[in-house]
């Protein structure tokens, strides 16, 4: 059954399988949810997984598996997903978000909303993009993130992605809100520095919200204490299943 807010609370069965969208709250990292779901379930004890991470800095829609469905994991994960979020130019940081401080300043004072919207044009289509190196991406057996705090330097590889749609929605210097359909896979942090890159400009992110996952849509989805609550109430009436 596919779970979603748009038809309430439908009659669930998490054994057999259930794929739930949750809007994950800023803060929380994807594995947080899924914890707080799985243990919400205790004693009794599921699979749960989810179906693309999204960084704690950023909201909106993350797809959950319980059950059988954790084996539909690889298909939710392929669909083209949707952000929304916002850029801040003449400003970067080492992680490319607001995890880290800026560390480069660049004058703005040239750029206009003309070269702004005309440089969206060059990263529609497939790209080859290198991953932040504060990132959750594993080599030799670490996550990358780790390394980074470090100090370490690691030679990062690119990963070839696609950019169907790149609009820009609001421009209110140095901030810009924009809009981006893109495949399984890609770093929209990479997309904002790499985008501060090509004005010889340096930009990071400071907002970003998962919208859509395929057809699935975040204004469908639980609140995830809301979920876990509802829950609990089937577990003290014998309910869950």
């Amino acid at each position: 059954m596919n779970a979603n807010k748009e038809k309430g609370f439908p009659e669930f069965n998490f054994a057999e399988g259930e794929m739930l969208l949750i809007n994950k709250p800023i803060t929380w990292t994807s594995f947080d949810v899924v914890g707080k779901i799985r243990n919400s379930f205790k004693p009794l004890k599921l699979k749960v997984g989810h179906a693309g991470t999204l960084d704690p800095l950023a909201s909106g829609l993350l797809i959950i598996c319980t059950g059988k469905f954790t084996k539909k994991i690889d298909e939710y994960q392929a669909q083209e997903k949707e952000y929304t979020g916002t850029m801040v130019l003449g400003a970067g940081t080492p992680s490319y978000d607001m995890e880290t401080e800026v560390d480069e300043i660049f004058d703005i004072s040239h750029i206009n909303e003309e070269m702004i919207r005309a440089n969206t044009k060059q990263f529609i289509g497939a790209l080859d993009q290198y991953p932040p190196a504060h990132s959750a991406i594993k080599v030799d057996g670490e996550r990358l993130y780790l390394k980074a705090r470090r100090g370490e330097t690691v030679e990062l590889k690119t990963r070839s992605v696609s950019i169907s749609e790149f609009e820009i929605t609001r421009i209110a210097l140095p901030e810009i809100d924009f809009r981006v359909v893109c495949s399984k896979g890609t770093y929209i942090r990479s997309l904002v520095h790499d985008f501060g890159r090509a004005m010889s400009n340096v930009a990071y992110l400071s907002a970003l919200r998962r919208t859509k996952s395929g057809d699935y849509q975040v204004d469908n989805a639980f609140e995830v204490m809301e979920l876990v609550n509802h829950i609990r109430q089937l577990k003290d009436q014998a309910l869950l299943k």
